[in-house]
C-alpha cells in the first residue's frame, strides 16, 4: 500500500510532469530494449512499471501493426497520461493500473516480458515474478533493467548527501527494501527470479551516458528523489539554502548547456522456465 500511496500521490505526478525530460534522459535504455524485443522475434510484450509509457509506445511503433503490447503500472497518474500519449500518436498499445504484483494477468499470454526501471518496488518481490511467470508463455524471455548500487551511480545520490546536514528527516535507503536499488545485489536478483519460475540468468553491467539540459537540473532534484517530499515541508529559507547547496553538489556533473553522467545498471535476461 506504501508503493501505491507513494506513485498515485505526488511521486507518480512529478514523473507525469517531468516526463519528456525522464524519457530524453533515459531512451538510450528504451532503444535497448525495443532492440531486445526484435532480437526475440516476440509480438506480445508486457511492459511492467510502464510508468508514463513511452518505451511501451515504442516498442510498438517498431513492431507495428503485428504488435501487442501492453503496459502495467500502479500509478494512475502516470497511465493516464500514457493512455493520453497512445491515443495522440494512434498507437495500438495498451495500458492497465493495476499492480502487477497480484494481477490476474491471460495465462500464457505474453512471449516477452520487459522493464525499464519498474521493477525494484514489489513489495514481495518472488510474487510478483511467479505472477509474471505465470502470464509467460514457456520459453518466454524476460529483460529487466534495473540500477546497480548507489555507490556505483553517485549522481543519483548526490542531492540526499550534499541536502542531508540542511534536511533533517529524509528517509534512509533500505538495501533490500523496495526502492530505486533493490535489485543492485546480483545474488539477490538470482535468488529471486529462480524462485518464482525463471531460468538461465544472466546479468551484464551497462553504464549509460545520460544528460540533460542544465536549465532542467534544479527541476530534476526538487521533483524527484528522496529529498522531493521533505523540501517541500521545509520553510522558504531553509529551501532556499537546500537548493543552493544541492545545485553547487552537482557541478562536477555540468558541462556547458547539459548534465552529463553515467548510469550504472543491470540488464537482467532470463527465459521463463519449462
Amino acid at each position: 500500500m506504501e508503493q501505491s500511496a507513494r506513485w498515485n500521490g505526488t511521486a507518480g505526478n512529478a514523473w507525469v510532469d517531468m516526463q519528456e525530460l525522464l524519457d530524453g534522459m533515459f531512451r538510450p535504455f528504451e532503444e535497448l530494449l525495443v532492440d531486445a524485443v526484435i532480437q526475440a522475434g516476440a509480438s506480445r510484450v508486457l511492459d511492467i512499471g510502464c510508468g508514463t509509457g513511452g518505451t511501451t509506445l515504442a516498442i510498438s511503433r517498431a513492431l507495428g501493426t503485428g504488435g501487442n503490447c501492453i503496459g502495467v503500472d500502479i500509478s494512475e497518474p502516470m497511465i493516464d497520461l500514457a493512455h493520453a500519449r497512445a491515443i495522440a500518436e494512434g498507437s495500438a498499445a495498451r495500458f492497465i493500473c493495476t499492480d502487477a504484483q497480484t494481477y490476474d494477468f491471460e495465462p500464457a499470454s505474453a512471449d516477452i516480458v520487459v522493464s525499464r526501471f519498474g521493477v525494484m518496488f514489489f513489495d514481495d518481490p518472488a510474487a510478483a515474478f511467479a505472477n509474471l511467470r505465470r502470464a509467460a508463455k514457456p520459453g518466454t524471455a524476460l529483460k529487466l533493467i534495473v540500477w546497480r548500487s548507489a555507490a556505483d551511480n553517485p549522481f543519483m545520490t548526490t542531492a540526499e548527501h550534499a541536502a542531508a546536514p540542511l534536511l533533517p528527516g529524509i528517509p534512509a535507503r533500505e538495501p533490500n527494501g523496495p526502492g530505486q536499488f533493490a535489485f543492485a545485489d546480483p545474488a539477490r536478483v538470482d535468488s529471486i527470479l529462480l524462485a518464482s519460475g525463471w531460468a538461465d540468468l544472466d546479468l551484464q553491467p551497462l553504464d549509460i551516458a545520460c544528460t540533460l539540459l542544465e536549465t532542467e537540473l534544479e527541476r530534476y532534484f526538487t521533483r524527484l528523489g528522496l529529498i522531493a517530499p521533505v523540501l517541500r515541508e521545509a520553510d522558504d529559507a531553509t529551501r532556499r539554502r537546500v537548493i543552493s547547496t544541492v545545485r553547487a553538489a552537482f557541478e562536477p556533473y555540468v558541462d556547458g548547456t547539459k548534465v552529463r553522467f553515467t548510469a550504472a545498471c543491470w540488464m537482467v535476461s532470463a527465459r521463463a522456465a519449462d
